[in-house]
């Protein structure tokens, strides 16, 4: 993908969302049935889609919502369901759709108060955290939760994601019976979904308020060693890019007496304070050195700086030296300093990671004498190890992490970018250097390694071909320049089919997937032999992708 011109500068007037439109849109478009492109479609992180091309209207949520208590019923899920929102603009309206449908099936509905910090928007982690807490101890009348984001994806997104009593993402089996029971629903003109006005549902105390943040900002301690960094006095900075954790730092600043500057603290559904992305789109993306330039700009300010994307589920590290760094180097660092300094973690833990993540981590796993899982893509594969106890660390390559607490307990199951920036602030209070500089002395001892995702569009058809693809497309026995030693369809930690394919190499390795978010597919690579090989590997990757989807 070329770099856009703007990429990296201020918005541009003519980008922004016309807000109005866009909700009027959520409520008067009603999608077309038999169009496969309008249909509920769960990915790997929810259902997504704008109300401006009908892929994410109020049919759509209300039909799910209609399935989602439908499924609750039928597997005897019957406490609290906890709903968070992000500051997207179709954010708000489908929550007020979620509430109407879920409270007309009688369930019972909690929501952020709004008359505090959090502003009445709750992160993907709190949600998660809350799930947890609530349901620790209990067997029966268990918690779930709904968090209603597209993540980074662009302002006129909408995004609606179901995490069950487990705290984390839904897994295929529960989404595939959600998915398919909202498609009818909506095939027979949701003629079937229970709907009650949201001023009745108040009036008659089908949902209530209360507050999610509080309790969780209590809980950091219990992962974080907050102590080590208010001892260190570091001068920290973040931008939250706009998004549901805005108010959290200065409450976590105050309980926890640390000095953290949020450099932006807007609240904008057009997003119009961002900086434009590499396509010159805006994209609240924390791991774009694009989208976070205003950030970047202010990095020698701070000791350390992050910032997250607008469902606080993805973190960005900012140091002076090193810059933003690339997720994989940063979860390096942060899965050889937890299993370093963590001595109530079990020596049994293992290391969890994407498929599609550095082999740097690799590298650094069995340095540590740990067992590595590796996953497919979509954080639902992580949540049965940190619910277990089998795995402490996950983390995947577009900057989504999470670790158990210091006692070996399950924090969340879902990523947490909060508590991934402040193990950031840990590691420099507790060893005096930043993540940045751990990096450097990792490639001294275990090589340099350079990567590269590419994004290209791609149809529906297109990716179907894709993910149906097995290890016979790949015909040759070496990939650029180097004898090939695996080809991989499906995941070594669970063997779970990828949805794609690996082919890797003794220094180096590509893979090839369809996004489970976007019409897009993904090539990811990476060489431990320079960018010149790099290069080779994603150009024999396109050759192969070309040949699949012709």
């Amino acid at each position: 993908m070329a770099l856009h011109p703007q990429a990296g500068e201020p918005a541009a007037p003519e980008q922004l969302i016309n807000v109005a439109e866009l909700i009027t849109q959520y409520f008067t478009y009603v999608p077309d049935a038999d169009s496969p492109a309008e249909a509920v479609s769960f990915g790997t992180s929810g259902h997504r889609g704008t109300a401006a091309n009908t892929t994410f209207t109020d049919t759509h949520i209300a039909a799910i919502c209609q399935a989602l208590a439908e499924y609750r019923l039928s597997e005897g899920i019957d406490g609290p369901l906890y709903i968070g929102k992000d500051t997207h603009a179709l954010s708000e309206p489908a929550m007020i759709t979620a509430i109407e449908v879920l409270s007309a099936n009688g369930v019972d509905v909690v929501i952020q108060q709004a008359d505090n910090a959090s502003r009445g928007y709750t992160p993907t982690p709190v949600i998660s955290r809350t799930i947890i807490r609530y349901n620790r101890g209990r067997s029966a009348h268990l918690a779930d939760g709904i968090v209603i984001t597209p993540s980074h994806n662009p302002p006129s997104d909408g995004g609606f994601k179901y995490n069950p009593p487990h705290g984390g993402p839904a897994d295929g089996d529960v989404t595939s019976v959600i998915q398919k029971r909202a498609n009818a629903l909506i095939a027979a003109g949701n003629k079937d979904v229970k709907r009650m006005n949201v001023q009745q549902a108040r009036a008659e105390g089908k949902f209530v308020e209360a507050d999610f943040m509080e309790a969780y900002i209590d809980d950091l301690a219990e992962v974080v060693d907050m102590e080590a960094i208010a001892k260190a006095g570091l001068k920290l900075g973040t931008d939250p890019l706009g998004g549901a954790g805005v108010g959290y730092w200065e409450r976590i600043s105050e309980k926890y007496g640390l000095d953290i500057t949020v450099v932006n603290d807007k609240v904008d559904p057009q997003f119009g304070f961002m900086r434009r992305d590499k396509d010159g789109k805006l994209r609240m993306d924390c791991s774009s050195a694009y989208a976070m330039a205003g950030l970047i700009d202010l990095k020698d300010k701070f000791d350390l700086a992050w910032g997250n994307d607008p469902d606080f589920d993805r973190h960005g590290i900012v140091c002076p030296a090193a810059g933003l760094m690339n997720p994989n180097h940063y979860l390096a660092v942060a899965i050889n300093y937890l299993y370093s300094h963590r001595p109530d973690w079990p020596e049994s833990l293992k290391v969890g990671k994407t498929l599609v993540s550095s082999s740097m981590i690799d590298r650094v796993t069995a340095n540590l004498g740990r067992e590595l899982a590796e996953m497919p893509v979509g954080f639902k594969w992580f949540v049965g190890g940190l619910s277990d106890g089998e795995i402490a660390f996950a983390g995947e390559e577009s900057a989504g992490g999470i670790f158990l607490q210091r006692n070996g307990q399950t924090w969340a199951t879902d990523k947490d970018g909060f508590i991934m920036c402040l193990l950031a602030a840990e590691i420099l209070a507790v060893t005096g250097k930043d993540p940045g500089e751990h990096y450097e002395a990792l490639t001294e001892k275990f090589g340099s390694p350079v990567y590269q995702r590419v994004d290209v569009a791609a149809s529906l058809e297109e990716k179907v071909k894709l993910s149906a693809m097995d290890a016979s497309v790949v015909t040759s026995d070496s990939l650029a320049g180097e004898s090939i030693t695996s080809v991989q369809t499906h995941a070594p930690g669970n063997n779970a089919a990828i949805g794609g394919v690996k082919v890797s190499t003794e220094n180096g390795w590509f893979a090839a997937r369809p996004s489970g978010t976007e019409q897009i597919y993904k090539i990811y690579a990476e060489s431990f032999n320079g960018e010149s090989h790099l290069q080779s590997l994603i150009k024999e990757a396109e050759e192969l992708v070309a040949k699949i989807i012709k």
